[in-house]
């Protein structure tokens, strides 16, 4: 989610670190490209399709409506789930335009795996 919401505010700091967490996370770094590049295409399950278009839909146009949730709980995503999505598009629309305001660098491969690890051992999902 917070790699979908910051490649959503451009934010290649934030793309680069959580996409290595989600590819250390779920083992499969062709899955979390597939997802950043083509959502419809993208091998992953309708619950997490539907939460990103979701969260993709508020970081581009700055809200969602109500069919954006039914559209979403629809996909049998848990109220609870919905909210923590949308704590972490609130986060990542803070933090990527502070990086971007910042004009934080892209570390090599190797910095961003040691920053997932680091992540994922402190139970970050």
């Amino acid at each position: 989610m917070a790699a979908y919401v910051s490649k959503a505010n451009e934010c290649p700091f934030c793309v680069s670190a959580h996409s290595a967490t989600s590819s250390m996370w779920y083992g499969d770094e062709t899955k979390v490209a597939s997802a950043l590049a083509d959502l419809d295409a993208a091998p992953i399950d309708e619950p997490l399709r539907a939460t990103l278009r979701m969260l993709g839909k508020l970081t581009e146009q700055n809200s969602i409506a109500a069919q954006d949730i039914r559209a979403v709980l629809d996909a049998s995503v848990s109220p609870q789930r919905i909210k923590d999505a949308l704590a972490v598009a609130l986060a990542f629309n803070i933090t990527d335009r502070l990086a971007n305001a910042f004009g934080f660098a892209i570390a090599s491969p190797e910095a961003m795996n040691a920053g997932a690890r680091h992540l994922l051992k402190r139970g970050y999902r």
